[in-house]
Parts: C-alpha cells; sequence; structure tokens
C-alpha cells in the first residue's frame, strides 16, 4: 500500500510537473485564467501565476530599474515602447523613482509623474506575455522625495514630537500623495538607532530608544499601509531601513562594522524592527550595509531568514538596499563573482535586487545549469506577486494623474506639516521666561544668523509646491506689528546642498565682516533671534569616499560662536534656534543665551511653525529622542545605559547637555506622587501606575509624561532605567487628567545568561517624570514574585 501511495504520488508531481511546464511554454494566458480573478483568494492567484511563468520571467520579477530607466526613454525623457522591448520583454519586478526626469537632478511634476508611471504601467500590462504590473518604489523619509510633494520635518524631528497620532496622520498623508501619482512602495520609515551622533544618517532615525522608536515605529507603518490584509488606494508598502543594526557603525562611520553582541542587538536594536513587523505588519524590509559578527546583513541568513521571517513571522518582502548585494563582492569580499554573491544573497533570503539589474540576472544561468534550484527562485517571486495581489495592480494599475495634480501638496498637507513641525520644536532653556515673544512690547526685532534665510529640509528631499523661511515668515508676522532687520551674520558652507560632493566650509575671514554688519544691525533692536546649526551638506548620508556625512566635531561650524559671542555683548535679549540634523553640541549659545530652541531640520513650514512658537501662537511641545552630549568626547551620551557605563571624566562632568525626554513649554505643570495599584504582582499578573497631571499655568499646554523601569537585582546587567510608557497631554489652565499606565511581565523581561527571554521575580523601580533625569522623574518600587 505504501509503494502504491508512493506512486500515485509520483505520478502526480510528474503531471503537475508537466502541467507547469506546459503552462509556462503557452502564449499569453486567457482573460479568465485564475490569476485574472479577484474574487479568488491571493494564494491561488499566486500559485496559478508562478505556475505559468518561464525562468526568465520569474528571474525578472526578482530585478529593478532605476538608473537603467534611461534604457526605456527616449532623448527629450519621454517612454519609448521600443526601448521597453529590449529590457521589459519578460516583465520587472520594480522600476525605482518613476518621478525623475531625463536625469535624476530633474524631476517631474505630479501629474507628469502619473503620466509616466502610467505608460510604463500600460506596457507591462499589455505587451508583456502575462501581463504582470511592475511595483513603482519611492523615497519618503519625511514626506515623498519628489518634486511638489510635502516635506515633513526630519524623521529624528518627527520623532521629537512623541506623538504616535500626529505621526500616523502625517505618513497617511504621505502615503496619499506616493500613491496618487503612482507609487506602490516607500523605501522608508527608518527604524535605527541613533546611538552615536556623529553618525551623519542620524537625523533620519527616530532617536536612541527602542521603546520610543517601536511606538512611533508602528504608527508610522499603520499610517502606510493601513490595518487590512489589502492595501487600499490610498496605501503603499512600507519598508523598514536597515534590519538590523546599521544605526551602530564603529565610530559612526556609515556602514562601518557593527560591533553589537547578540543581547544588545535583541534588546536595544530589535525592538522597533519586531514591533514594525509583529503589531505593524510591516510588508517591506531593507537590511543595512553593516556587517555583524563578520556577516554582512545582506548575506546573513540567520538573521533574515531566521530572525525575521522564522521567529517573527514577517510575510512580506526583503529589498537589497542599493548596490548592496553587489558589495558582498566588491566591498566585502566575502564572494569571488557576482554569481556567488547573487546565490548567497538570494539563499540568505533578499528577494529583489535594488536599485538596478546587477547581481540577480547571474542567477537565470544558475537556475538553467542546475546549481541553483528553481524552488529557491519561486519562494522570491511569490512573495513579491503576493504584494502585487495585495496592492490590487491587477485590477488597479493605474494612477488619476488628475487627481495627483489636485492632491499632492495641498494646503490640508501643508497644515499637518506647520503642525508637525510646530510639535517638533524643543524648548530647551527660557532662563526669565523670554518666551514667548510680547510682539507688543518689540519695536525692533533683530533676526540674525546662517539659518535666518534658509528652510532647510534634510536629506532625501526634493522641492516643494511651498516653503517657508524664517525671514520669509517673520516678515509677514511683523507687518504692522514692529520693526524686522536681517542680517546673515555668518555663513556656514559654500552651498549647504545634500547632494554635493565636494563640501567647502566658508573662511573665517569671508566671515569677520558678516559678524560686524550683523552686531551694527542688532545694535538697537529690543530683541535678537539667533538661527544657528548646521545645513544639509554639514550632516549628511556618507554614500562614498567622495561623498562623506559623518563627523568628528559636533559643535557649531565656522564663526557662529565668535558671532554669539560679539552679539551677546550688546546686553540684549536673545533667542537662539538651533537647525540641524543630529545634535549639536553648543556649549557657548548654552552658557550665552537665556533661551534656546532645538528646531531640527522642521521640513517646507519652517519659517512659519518656528514664528508660531516664538510669539506663542503654538506651544513648544516637542521631547528630545535624543540626548544631546556636551561635546564629542562625552560619546556614548544616551540615557539607558548599564550600572557601570558613567563613573565620571576627570576634570568634567559626565551628563548630557540635555537629556533624553526633556523639553519645556510656556506653562507650568504639577504632577501627583506616583500611585502605584498594588505593592507587588505575580508573574501572570499586571500593575497599574497612576498620575494626575494639572496645568497650573494661565495658559493651555502640553507635556509628555514618561514610565521608566529598573530592574534592581538581576541574574545579568540591566540599563539603569528604560523607557517603557510615555503619553502626550493636553490641558487647558486649571485642568487636571488622570494618567494611568500598565505593567506587565513583557515590559519586565529581559534575555538572561542563557539568551532566554524571562522575568525574573524581584524588586523593580517605577519611575514617572518628565525626561529621563532623576530629577525630573517620581519613583516608587514594587515586587514581581514567583
Amino acid at each position: 500500500m505504501k509503494l502504491f501511495t508512493q506512486t500515485i504520488a509520483g505520478a502526480a508531481g510528474m503531471c503537475l510537473l508537466f502541467s507547469a511546464a506546459t503552462l509556462a511554454q503557452s502564449g499569453r494566458p486567457p482573460a479568465d485564467a485564475p490569476y485574472r480573478n479577484a474574487l479568488l483568494p491571493v494564494e491561488v492567484r499566486v500559485q496559478d501565476l508562478l505556475q505559468r511563468m518561464t525562468p526568465e520571467e520569474k528571474v525578472s520579477q526578482l530585478q529593478c530599474l532605476w538608473t537603467q530607466k534611461k534604457l526605456v526613454r527616449d532623448a527629450q525623457g519621454r517612454f519609448s515602447a521600443a526601448g521597453a522591448d529590449t529590457v521589459l520583454q519578460h516583465g520587472m519586478g520594480q522600476i525605482g523613482r518613476v518621478n525623475e526626469g531625463i536625469d535624476m537632478t530633474v524631476s517631474r511634476d505630479a501629474r507628469e509623474t502619473a503620466l509616466f508611471a502610467n505608460e510604463l504601467q500600460r506596457y507591462m500590462i499589455e505587451k508583456t506575455r502575462l501581463g504582470i504590473p511592475v511595483i513603482f518604489h519611492e523615497e519618503s523619509l519625511h514626506g515623498n522625495q519628489a518634486k511638489d510633494a510635502t516635506h515633513l520635518p526630519s524623521h529624528l524631528a518627527m520623532a521629537a514630537t512623541w506623538n504616535t497620532i500626529l505621526v500616523e496622520e502625517a505618513y497617511s498623508m504621505v502615503a496619499r500623495e506616493v500613491r496618487a501619482r503612482g507609487g506602490h512602495q516607500v523605501l522608508a520609515p527608518v527604524v535605527d538607532l541613533g546611538r552615536d551622533p556623529r553618525w551623519g544618517r542620524t537625523e533620519e532615525t527616530l532617536g536612541e530608544d527602542p521603546y520610543l522608536a517601536a511606538r512611533l515605529a508602528v504608527a508610522e507603518i499603520r499610517a502606510y499601509q493601513g490595518r487590512s490584509q489589502s492595501l487600499g488606494a490610498d496605501k503603499v508598502i512600507a519598508t523598514l531601513k536597515h534590519f538590523p543594526v546599521h544605526g551602530s557603525p564603529e565610530g559612526g562611520v556609515n556602514i562601518g562594522p557593527s560591533f553589537v553582541d547578540e543581547r544588545t542587538f535583541r534588546e536595544v536594536n530589535f525592538p522597533a524592527f519586531k514591533a514594525a513587523v509583529m503589531e505593524g505588519g510591516a510588508l517591506g524590509v531593507m537590511p543595512c550595509y553593516n556587517e555583524l559578527s563578520g556577516v554582512p546583513a545582506h548575506a546573513n541568513g540567520r538573521l533574515i531568514n531566521g530572525v525575521l521571517r522564522k521567529e517573527w513571522g514577517f510575510q512580506g518582502i526583503v529589498v537589497s538596499d542599493y548596490f548592496a548585494i553587489n558589495e558582498l563582492q566588491k566591498f566585502h569580499r566575502i564572494t569571488e563573482s557576482k554569481e556567488q554573491s547573487a546565490m548567497l544573497a538570494l539563499q540568505s533570503g533578499v528577494d529583489v535586487e535594488l536599485p538596478d539589474r546587477d547581481v540577480y540576472p547571474y542567477l537565470l544561468p544558475l537556475v538553467k545549469s542546475g546549481r541553483l534550484p528553481i524552488a529557491v527562485i519561486d519562494t522570491a517571486v511569490a512573495r513579491i506577486l503576493r504584494l502585487k495581489f495585495r496592492l490590487g495592480l491587477f485590477e488597479r494599475p493605474y494612477a488619476d494623474p488628475e487627481q495627483a495634480h489636485q492632491l499632492v501638496g495641498a494646503a490640508a498637507h501643508r497644515n499637518i506639516a506647520r503642525q508637525a513641525a510646530t510639535e517638533s520644536m524643543v524648548l530647551l532653556k527660557n532662563e526669565g521666561n523670554i518666551l514667548p515673544l510680547q510682539a507688543n512690547r518689540i519695536k525692533k526685532l533683530a533676526l540674525i544668523g546662517p539659518n535666518a534665510n534658509q528652510c532647510i529640509l534634510g536629506g532625501y528631499s526634493n522641492e516643494p509646491k511651498y516653503r517657508v523661511t524664517p525671514l520669509q515668515a517673520l516678515q509677514e508676522y511683523a507687518k504692522g506689528r514692529f520693526e524686522l532687520v536681517y542680517s546673515e551674520g555668518s555663513r556656514i558652507t559654500d552651498r549647504g546642498d545634500w547632494w554635493q560632493d565636494t563640501v567647502v566650509l566658508t573662511s573665517r575671514a569671508s566671515n569677520l565682516p558678516r559678524i560686524a554688519a550683523a552686531v551694527e544691525a542688532a545694535r538697537d533692536a529690543d530683541v535678537i533671534v539667533l538661527c544657528l546649526g548646521g545645513n544639509a551638506a554639514t550632516f549628511r548620508e556618507a554614500w562614498g569616499y567622495e561623498h562623506l556625512g559623518d563627523l568628528t566635531n559636533l559643535d557649531l561650524f565656522g564663526t557662529q560662536n565668535e558671532l554669539v559671542t560679539e552679539l551677546a555683548k550688546l546686553g540684549k535679549p536673545m533667542v537662539a534656534a538651533i537647525f540641524s540634523g543630529p545634535p549639536m553640541t553648543f556649549q557657548t549659545v548654552n552658557n550665552t543665551v537665556p533661551a534656546i530652541l532645538q528646531c531640527w531640520y522642521a521640513g517646507q513650514e519652517t519659517g512659519h511653525a518656528l514664528t508660531d512658537v516664538l510669539f506663542g501662537e503654538a506651544e513648544p511641545s516637542g521631547r528630545l529622542p535624543i540626548s544631546i552630549p556636551r561635546s564629542v568626547g562625552h560619546i556614548p551620551a544616551y540615557y539607558n545605559y548599564k550600572p557601570s557605563a558613567r563613573r565620571g571624566y576627570h576634570l568634567d562632568d559626565i551628563s548630557p547637555m540635555y537629556a533624553f525626554g526633556f523639553g519645556l513649554g510656556y506653562t507650568s505643570f504639577s504632577y501627583s506622587p506616583v500611585r502605584l495599584g498594588k505593592t507587588s504582582m505575580g508573574l501572570g499578573d499586571s500593575l497599574t501606575v497612576s498620575v494626575t497631571v494639572s496645568n497650573t499655568g494661565n495658559r493651555a499646554g502640553q507635556t509628555v509624561l514618561q514610565l521608566y523601569l529598573r530592574d534592581k537585582i538581576s541574574s545579568v546587567t540591566r540599563p539603569v532605567k528604560e523607557l517603557k510608557g510615555f503619553e502626550k497631554i493636553s490641558l487647558a489652565p486649571g485642568a487636571s487628567r488622570e494618567v494611568h499606565f500598565r505593567i506587565d511581565r513583557e515590559l519586565l523581561s529581559f534575555y538572561d545568561a542563557n539568551m532566554q527571554w524571562v522575568a525574573e521575580p524581584g524588586e523593580f523601580e517605577v519611575m514617572v517624570g518628565t525626561s529621563s533625569r532623576d530629577s525630573d522623574l517620581q519613583k516608587a518600587n514594587f515586587i514581581l514574585e514567583k
């Protein structure tokens, strides 16, 4: 009987193979082919389509065009069917950044992008044998990197809002704009942690803390993708970057080796990725360029197939970082050829090679020679097809150019960008309550500084439909109220362009006359507002030896400190607005200026947001998502360090200049003592922590209540405190609100000496307050029982 069963199974298998081979060799499938039927389950459609595909068509799904889009365009940048016949005859998995015109420095507007995307998609649907639509991917770190798109504050600035509701609203807007002009997948969000601000990509992160990054990442994923299996017509695939440790390179140097032990990457680097996959349902992941324990991430099957897919149940696609598969040979030198790199990356779990056809074309001869089983290809292709069905591309392949024109950069979207910008600004210092400024008490305001007439968008930006500098916004606000004078005061670099390779710092000699002019302009002013910091050329992604961006010094560049010192001699009230990607070490400003705002890169509404905050039209409700060190020598400065890590520095203070979670406002709050629902809990139990918050000031305001925990005695060393909850609260004057946090076993768990996820019975310390500083926290203890 067993032999008979095996014979039948073998015969059935031969029939299936014959059937698949026959389907793959046939012509264009009929209109009623199962994969075209939207009423059938996605998996049925995937398997039907997969068995119809030739090896050439399958391998094409694992590839992408980006710079090679020139092959499907004519000299004027228009779609060329003749060109498409040479490169798209077997289909294509993805095409990158269709908003780019004839070259990567010229962009199409929203209508033009949708039209071009439709031409490409129509070719895929009507001219290729199987009519498989293509996925268009875009960059959207803080808004679509495309002409006319709405540009939010930098990603780190968005983290400073500590507002998951606002983050979800803002990135839902981004998803609408991307999808409207034809995009289907975004290479965002970045969920790496920013633990070393020397790293030029720190501005792309959600800060230094695993818990904060996780909560914000989940909000972003839900914004991009929605919460259902089928992605709506205004939703896109989100791609987590850069799994798992891109933000921890040696020396803060981009793509450097990451010397992170397993406990650290599981407890610190993994949580945001894990939450984004298991809670948010992220459908895309991009590995990092870095190596971890000697294995580059794009060749690390233990991480991609093991942790990501097996442990976390990831159901989406893994796309390579740009050119990273080729770097297995070219850079890391762990393979001898592109052929070896292709096989290693695919077997390690990387489904799609971005950005161009370079290494994965070598998969075809590997399959045909029998050195690579077709089943490995099929697994990756099936993942890609599932997402194309879930996006509804077979039913809704085209964008609406007129809708794109109306929606992208719309006025309602500007309002979201403005709110995000104001909520991201962190008031660090306000001696004498200089802020908010009272317009009716000012006759002349002097606006000074290299960033006073700049609207710095930061990396991965294009040209929004609208942007406003501090000077432009203050000129508008000052009309009929007070006189406004402006002086540059100091210049930082020659251009301030994120894209430029060679960056030239402005010389002191050429800046000295600017300082003198600024002092004269401010001599009879009632108040001085300084716009200082860096620009898009000083902090940025280092993507090559000719294009660097990581720093050895985080202090204000050039003569900005001299400018501050000279202006201080006038004895005028001064406010400093620091615009930067990562936090800077502005000791001179901190010692000299009584009011300081950390403004990050605030997006297209920079000027309006700063004006709103300066004059109290909006509350500076941001809180630091990353510690601000006193100097580069104080790095690392993150708050959740181990007990032995901060003994002290000789002749200096080891604490940060401003702590994680810190931020002031324009009103005052009082906080009741911490109340525990009970003083002990069991392993299967939970405990409630309550605090009453009251607005004791004379104006409405916002505060961010933060919950930290510490395991007082543990079998392995634990951080001195860890953020485990937060809530942003808005209260009218005199109003109160009771805030509750729930503590359960999961929040108390960690990896023990045997790398088992456990919660150990014992005493825990609860800390609730307004920053990670001990002086801002109230404490209570409870017991976790066996």
